[in-house]
């Protein structure tokens, strides 16, 4: 069982920086491709950014392209997110996780497993 542990969430202002990092359990998670979504209260799981087993692929959702980049190490079995000139609309739960068999996607349910999630809030 591979476990996701997010971390980095906060409050920041607008304008501001975060960089969330998600570590995985298990020697084999560096197979995996790895995905971020967002939650926002009263609204469904939002697709963020994927990047592939390599590295060398990544997407973005229009709404973060420029000031998102999701990168990763797999020494470390960790992907990290650096958000930069953060928005009050980018707040929400952000939420990492891993597909075994498919190289991203933003599908959710693509995914199969997922972090418990770690809050962002940008203030205005």
């Amino acid at each position: 069982q591979v476990q996701l542990v997010e971390s980095g969430g906060g409050l920041v202002q607008a304008g501001g920086s975060l960089r969330l990092s998600c570590a995985a359990s298990g020697r084999t998670a560096s197979r995996y491709a790895w995905g971020w979504f967002r939650q926002a209260p009263g609204k469904e799981r939002e697709f963020v950014t994927h990047i592939s087993v390599s590295g060398h692929t990544t997407y973005y959702a229009d709404s973060v392209k420029g000031r998102f980049t999701i990168s990763r190490d797999s020494a470390k079995n960790t992907v990290y997110l650096q958000m930069n000139s953060l928005k009050p609309e980018d707040t929400a739960v952000y939420y990492c996780a891993a597909s075994v068999v498919y190289p991203g996607s933003t599908i959710p349910k693509i995914y199969d497993y997922w972090g418990q999630g770690t809050q962002v809030t940008v203030s205005s």
